[in-house]
């Protein structure tokens, strides 16, 4: 069965349905053949955010991420653990 046929809508180079980075947001989905398209697109779509809502999900996307990897140097260092 041929799969359908997707364009970038940063580069407009041609995929296949399965390919590429497809991400959902606005209520739209949005298609990239690569994650460096998806990037510019995000690098884009900053410039247009209100400066207090940017920051606030800079402070929240941080947190997110150093909670995640606090959890995995605990898990890194009671995996150690248990092997001595």
């Amino acid at each position: 069965m041929p799969t359908k046929s997707i364009k970038c809508i940063v580069c407009n180079k041609t995929f296949f349905e399965g390919q590429g980075v497809k991400l959902v947001l606005g209520g739209r989905e949005l298609y990239f053949h690569s994650k460096s398209c998806a990037l510019k697109f995000f690098k884009s779509m900053v410039l247009y955010l209100d400066q207090k809502d940017l920051e606030r999900a800079v402070v929240s996307t941080l947190k997110e991420f150093e909670q995640r990897i606090k959890e995995l140097e605990e898990r890194s260092k009671k995996h150690i653990e248990t092997i001595h």
